[in-house]
């Protein structure tokens, strides 16, 4: 498994904490957000397994262009964070104000979302994800690397 596709999985899977305990904390739907991305899906219909492939496809994409970012000029969670920010304002604001489904979640919550996904990319490809020798092949770009945590991914190869 290549750098990219894991932050993109572990950061996809934790950033949701927020936007999840403050349904849980206020009795609010918790597959809220995800059925509101189907919307942003072709036919614009909302749904729990529509809405887990948009958002499969956001954080994939969303992490490939913080990764190459990252790959030019490496930033950890403070950087990860405004670069969430930044994301969350043209996915919530830009847009999401053209869906209802979207425009009608409570904010601070789907921001909050957005910080803890830019920060958790940040730390993850700062954290033994960044330049090293090896992958200096690849230019740097975490995508193109076969090295995570400073362990090789080929077999019979030690790092």
């Amino acid at each position: 498994m290549r750098r990219g596709p894991r932050a993109a999985a572990v950061a996809g899977v934790l950033s949701g904490a927020p936007s999840t305990l403050h349904a849980l904390a206020t009795g609010g739907d918790v597959l809220a957000a995800t059925r509101a991305a189907g919307t942003l899906l072709p036919g614009g219909r909302p749904g729990t397994a529509r809405g887990a492939v948009a958002h499969v496809v956001l954080t994939a994409g969303w992490t490939a262009v913080l990764a190459a970012v990252h790959g030019r000029r490496p930033f950890g969670a403070l950087g990860g964070a405004a670069a969430g920010l930044a994301i969350a304002v043209l996915d919530l604001e830009v847009v999401g104000r053209r869906y209802p489904a979207v425009r009608a979640l409570p904010r601070w919550p789907q921001y909050a979302d957005h910080l803890a996904f830019g920060a958790l990319v940040g730390v993850l490809l700062r954290r033994g994800w960044s330049r090293s020798p090896r992958n200096e092949r690849s230019g740097g770009c975490p995508l193109l690397s076969g090295r995570v945590c400073g362990l090789s991914l080929t077999a019979g190869q030690s790092s």
